[in-house]
């Protein structure tokens, strides 16, 4: 693909209208339709969905936009490598969900940091979804892709969840070898009311009762689990850090959800470019080696 084309692919990506992306690029809309309609072309798929609100990524379109930032980042760090000094400076806040932040983020801002020793990195955890637009981080890692407000938006990998407990507990209770089973188990989950993001409703998809014992937090449910308190759902990634624990119908039960990276479409400039496409590349590497590592 000529890299011109995944550049205005980009900006429109980001502005969401042809007539915004015009402006930035200073081409008139008519050329950006023209090449968009040749990249279509050329990756025999749709990248946009059309409309009089403006222009949409397809599934495609979503499939290419990492990719196409990926080269975006090279770039630029060629342009850095040029003038001498790759090292970023200044300091990026990262919001992110308290499951990742605990169990992943650790090992990926110690290695960037490592790297980068005049980055400062403020991560806030909390079990929430943070206002981008109201600038509370200048990252946001989500669940669910965000659909309200100028935001730019790249999946950035998949990541399993298995049912749980602590072996103990099912020393105890006794194994569990149907979903049937699971009735009469004491179970641990999010308190119902305050599931902040529909993809954590993990417990109907399961098929298991109301949570006996329930948090808003993904850390305090595995605390409770690796506690012998009873069965939930717990990320892959976490349970390379809990070994005393087992997985439940692991033949049966085993959901997949993504994660995503967030950012406001004004919040421009290398510094939160380049430090977004370091943080992606460290969580695709650490959750897949902590899922690797559940399964030896």
């Amino acid at each position: 693909m000529d890299w011109d084309d995944l550049r205005i692919f980009l900006c429109v990506a980001r502005a969401g209208s042809l007539a915004e992306a015009a402006k930035s690029l200073r081409l008139d809309p008519a050329t950006l339709s023209r090449r968009i309609a040749r990249l279509e072309a050329g990756a025999g798929a749709a990248l946009f969905l059309k409309s009089p609100r403006g222009y949409a990524l397809t599934g495609a379109g979503h499939r290419l936009l990492p990719h196409a930032e990926g080269m975006e980042g090279g770039a630029r760090a060629g342009v850095a490598a040029l003038a001498g000094d790759d090292r970023l400076r200044g300091r990026v806040r990262i919001g992110a969900p308290d499951g990742i932040a605990n169990h992943v983020l650790p090992a990926v801002l110690t290695r960037m940091r490592a790297s980068h020793p005049d980055l400062g990195l403020d991560l806030v955890a909390l079990p929430r979804v943070f206002d981008l637009g109201r600038r509370e981080a200048d990252l946001a890692i989500t669940v669910s892709a965000p659909k309200a407000g100028r935001l730019r938006v790249r999946r950035l990998c998949d990541y399993r969840l298995s049912l749980a407990a602590h072996r103990d507990y099912l020393a105890r209770h006794g194994e569990i070898v149907t979903r049937a089973a699971l009735r009469g188990h004491a179970i641990v989950g999010y308190i119902p009311d305050m599931i902040f993001d529909a993809d954590l409703d993990y417990l109907g998809e399961v098929g298991a009762e109301a949570p006996g014992l329930a948090s808003n937090s993904a850390a305090v449910q595995l605390g409770l689990i690796r506690a012998g308190a009873g069965v939930g759902v717990v990320h892959d990634f976490m349970l390379a850090h809990a070994p005393e624990l087992r997985r439940v119908l692991p033949g049966e039960v085993r959901l997949s959800r993504a994660f995503h990276l967030s950012r406001h479409a004004d919040a421009g400039g290398s510094l939160v470019t380049r430090t977004a496409d370091l943080l992606a590349e460290g969580v695709r590497a650490e959750i897949a080696r902590l899922e690797a590592a559940t399964e030896s």
